[in-house]
């Protein structure tokens, strides 16, 4: 578990601020973090999680991203962390609405978008219909492709008892879904998760933003390779060797369709690249960020 900073460690000296911004139905949690050492004028990063996933999913990275001077986003989708619960099942639509809608709330004209899991599926899907609002997209290892059954589709089980029964154990398990090295799980990423969950003791919640794992509407909303071909915005792909959805050459030859698209493999990582592979994350990512700046 050393080199993995806590959240308050990420972010206690920045200048920054959490609250809450009213988007459409949505009472959004968003994170703030001003960048360090320029005067005016950066560039903005938005984070957006993996499903079931929440702002502190990025605690790893925000620090970096804020140090190379760039302003730092983060914020929890609907149904998910502490943005209101739905009542209703949420797709990739619905999620773009969101999105868009945070954009004009905090007055933000055109942003990095760094996306991991649902928030790289996210950013494929906001990319084609919004290219004017972005700048760049980081896609850490994107889900909504169909690739057939799945190792991570066990998500839905261990995420469904992880609700109900919010013990320690349980949430663990299911961040062993996401997180290769057990050892990289921290105490506080698991006492997160079971508060947030504990808001949802029915599961209700939990079933409507877990749709997307269904074949149906998993299909209407997919993401192919003509979309990531159609990526109209400069992308960094990243990919880690225990990607569930598939190997190494699979992750290689999707990056290879995005016309300007690079390639990272984040080793000893699964799904979580952003957070197991952190150094290597940061340090692609801020390369990437900096050669794509406005006055680069």
């Amino acid at each position: 578990m050393s080199g993995l900073s806590t959240f308050w460690e990420a972010v206690a000296d920045l200048p920054h601020l959490l609250h809450y911004v009213q988007v459409g139905a949505w009472r959004t949690r968003v994170l703030e973090i001003e960048p360090v050492g320029t005067e005016g004028g950066s560039e903005t990063v938005v984070l957006a999680n993996g499903t079931s996933g929440h702002i502190e999913a990025w605690t790893q990275n925000v620090r970096a991203l804020a140090e190379a001077g760039f302003r730092v986003i983060g914020y929890d989708y609907p149904g998910h962390g502490y943005t209101t619960l739905t009542d209703h099942d949420l797709e990739i639509p619905e999620y773009e609405q969101h999105l868009l809608g945070l954009l004009d709330t905090l007055g933000l004209d055109r942003v990095h978008l760094a996306g991991e899991s649902l928030g790289g599926w996210l950013a494929v899907k906001f990319a084609a219909h919004h290219p004017e609002r972005l700048r760049t997209v980081i896609l850490s290892a994107p889900g909504g492709r169909v690739v057939g059954e799945q190792k991570v589709d066990k998500a839905q089980s261990v995420s469904v008892q992880a609700v109900t029964e919010p013990t320690f154990e349980n949430v663990r398990k299911r961040l062993e879904v996401v997180i290769h090295n057990p050892d990289k799980i921290t105490d506080e990423l698991v006492d997160v998760r079971r508060a947030i969950y504990s808001q949802d003791p029915t599961g209700q919640n939990m079933a409507h933003i877990s749709v997307l794992r269904r074949p149906e509407p998993r299909w209407r909303n997919r993401v192919t390779d003509e979309d990531f071909a159609a990526i109209p915005v400069p992308a960094l792909f990243v990919w880690t060797d225990h990607e569930p959805t598939g190997d190494e050459a699979e992750g290689r030859r999707l990056a290879e369709l995005i016309p300007d698209g690079e390639f990272l493999l984040v080793e000893g990582a699964a799904h979580w690249p952003q957070w197991e592979g952190a150094d290597v994350f940061n340090a692609a990512a801020v390369a990437f960020l900096q050669k794509h700046r406005s006055n680069a």
